[in-house]
């Protein structure tokens, strides 16, 4: 199916020269991306920009979802030395908004609690402002406590599909968990912006894609974001159907409609692509709603 993709996903590659700071960086600081380890279709795009999601604790997952071109296995040792390597080559790279995910760590005590609060914590002393796109810390509250101890502008967690695929795709994960977790982050602190997003083209229906935004409004989510599933491999669950910009757009607007602050939805859309455009779009929302200054 990969290669025989639809109209709407033809786009002109960006220059090699401009991508090619961000990949010497990355490397001089030996540090992962998401961005590479779940094979991007905007990794391009975002290189190319001097932008990339920070990927820590390592680039083994202890999880099986089947949608997913990260390693799965025997993870690494926690680097230590890690949140001074994004800082530095956050600077190096000209970023204000660093956005950073991990593999699921579910064999680490504190689930990889502490590293995320490292890493947050740094960057934002350092004056970044910072989005944390976390796992689901095993349903675990106190896990998520500790991350938020850090501060974090944007916490996003991503529910990517509806409950009936679970089983197919996110064997170990919980949709009700996921939920609970974004719902305890608005309980917690107020004042941090939260965010989710879907993959689409897996067998899900429209009334399933709409009663899960609906989920998330009612857990408070903020931000959502909706993009086009794309299989790594042939290996890996296959695309059911590709779903038209049309149809995309018409999600979107429901989303808005719903209350979320800001909406992504088209087929190249992935949850950390232009992130920070999504949190002052959000703001900007926020501000028109309630009549705030900037």
């Amino acid at each position: 199916m990969r290669g025989r993709l639809p109209s709407w996903f033809t786009k002109r590659l960006p220059d090699p020269r401009q991508i090619s700071h961000t990949t010497v960086t990355l490397k001089e600081w030996n540090l992962n991306t998401i961005c590479e380890s779940a094979l991007c279709p905007n990794i391009g795009d975002c290189f190319s920009q001097k932008t990339a999601t920070f990927l820590i604790l390592g680039r083994v997952c202890t999880r099986d979802c089947t949608f997913c071109a990260v390693r799965k296995g025997r993870p690494e040792e926690v680097d230590p030395s890690e949140a001074e390597r994004i800082s530095w080559a956050a600077s190096e790279l000209g970023l204000h908004y660093v956005v950073i995910t991990s593999v699921t760590r579910d064999d680490l005590p504190d689930l990889g609690s502490g590293q995320f609060r490292a890493v947050i914590g740094l960057l934002k002393k350092d004056g970044f402002a910072v989005e944390a796109l976390i796992p689901d810390f095993c349903g675990e509250r106190w896990a998520l406590e500790e991350m938020l101890e850090a501060s974090p502008n944007v916490v996003a967690h991503n529910v990517e599909t509806v409950p009936r695929l679970y089983g197919q795709l996110r064997r170990s994960a919980d949709y009700e968990r996921s939920l609970r977790l974004l719902s305890w982050v608005k309980h917690i602190e107020p004042t941090v912006v939260t965010k989710s997003g879907l993959m689409l083209g897996l067998g899900e229906r429209f009334d399933e894609v709409v009663q899960v935004l609906e989920d998330l409004r009612t857990a408070g989510c903020e931000i959502v974001t909706m993009g086009q599933y794309l299989p790594p491999s042939k290996s890996h669950h296959p695309v059911f159907r590709f779903v038209s910009p049309e149809e995309f757009e018409e999600y979107g607007r429901i989303a808005k409609e719903m209350g979320f602050l800001a909406v992504a939805s088209a087929p190249l859309v992935r949850s950390s692509f232009r992130a920070s455009d999504l949190l002052e779009a959000s703001r900007d929302e926020r501000r028109r709603k309630t009549g705030e200054r900037p």
